[in-house]
């Protein structure tokens, strides 16, 4: 009976997390989706007193493909680079954070071999970014669409 009721427990809890994952994921796709990443990004070794370069990431839209795998389509801005494109890349949870990886990813107009790790909560980015031997940490906020419609001048 202690076995049963044991099995019964987990079967509910594992309900539960299903539920609550999919909650988060729905609120990952729509939170991303029309999401801007402003911030700034560092080179390991390259801080010559100069402030972390900006970056910039307009997500047009972010989807769930199946199981961890997900299609963020971008706009990417940084240097003299400004391409869109949609990426393959994975999104796990630590608890309720979504924490986007790509490993060794070809990103069109930009190269290959990037890598990163980021995490989003409430309302701020971080990871590191690997391209090639060349590496770093990444931060910054996310403006969402309606902060934007509502910090606009008012005409």
């Amino acid at each position: 009976m202690c076995s049963m009721v044991l099995l019964l427990s987990l079967g509910s809890g594992m309900a539960a997390d299903s539920t609550q994952r999919e909650m988060l994921e729905k609120k990952f796709e729509q939170q991303m989706s029309g999401a801007t990443l402003v911030g700034h990004f560092s080179v390991d070794g390259k801080n010559n007193g100069k402030p972390p370069r900006e970056e910039r990431y307009e997500i047009a839209s972010a989807k769930k493909i199946s199981g961890d795998q997900w299609m963020i389509t971008a706009r990417i801005k940084y240097g003299e680079h400004d391409v869109s494109v949609p990426m393959p890349l994975n999104v796990y949870w630590a608890g309720d954070t979504p924490v986007i990886s790509l490993t060794n990813l070809t990103i069109p107009g930009l190269g290959n071999a990037f890598t990163s790790r980021v995490m989003f909560f409430e309302g701020r980015y971080a990871g590191t970014w690997q391209h090639g031997k060349v590496g770093g940490n990444l931060w910054g906020k996310i403006e969402y669409a309606k902060q934007k419609t509502d910090e606009s001048p008012e005409k």
